[in-house]
């Protein structure tokens, strides 16, 4: 990520940019404000100690935590902790792939706002995920709507000032998360909708 990331997060704009030039705006606006009524659906799927990996300035980790839930933020951006924070949610600064408190404890881990990107490899994002979850324990998932399959690009975040380096991302559509769980030793347990938003829900075999 960048500091137009940072910016963006608080109060500016930024966008995603593809090595073709393409660029894709980020919803920051929407991660700043409260939990709207898709979120709902993510949030009902935990019901026990959950990580929430790349949690973005705190909404969904505070509205847990708002709930009785014990759940940790992790994310890689300073600003992200410091606003998840200041949200009232715990939150870390941590690279998923690296150590983080609890590995093989939690019973749920999210990944919401297109996180299954983070990396650039789905499949092996799932695998350290089913690292970190205990027995019986579940990842929430956001995926992309049904027909947009696995797509791996090199990205980097610009904004008005800036752009950041080049990094790998991913995009993991409806139609392709059985297959990427299959492969990294999971399994469909539910999926729902609200509006164009998909998630799913997937354990251990």
């Amino acid at each position: 990520m960048s500091g137009e990331f940072d910016r963006g997060l608080l109060g500016g704009s930024c966008w995603l940019e593809l090595a073709s030039g393409e660029r894709i705006a980020l919803p920051v606006e929407r991660w700043r404000r409260p939990p709207e009524t898709g979120d709902g659906l993510l949030l009902s799927r935990c019901a026990g100690p959950t990580l929430d990996v790349g949690c973005g300035p705190g909404r969904l980790a505070a509205a847990l935590g708002a709930r009785g839930v014990a759940t940790l933020g992790i994310d890689s951006s300073p600003v992200a902790v410091r606003l998840a924070l200041r949200r009232g949610a715990i939150a870390l600064r941590r690279d998923v792939f690296a150590r983080v408190p609890g590995e093989g404890r939690w019973r749920h881990v999210l990944l919401a706002d297109g996180n299954i990107g983070i990396g650039g490899d789905p499949v092996r994002l799932l695998r350290r995920v089913a690292r970190l979850l205990g027995p019986g324990g579940s990842a929430v998932v956001e995926v992309e709507p049904p027909g947009h399959g696995l797509c791996r690009e090199r990205v980097r975040v610009g904004g008005p000032a800036e752009a950041g380096g080049w990094f790998g991302w991913a995009w993991l559509g409806m139609d392709a998360i059985g297959t990427s769980a299959a492969e990294a030793g999971l399994r469909l347990r539910w999926s729902g909708k609200h509006e164009r938003r998909w998630f799913t829900e997937l354990t251990a075999p």
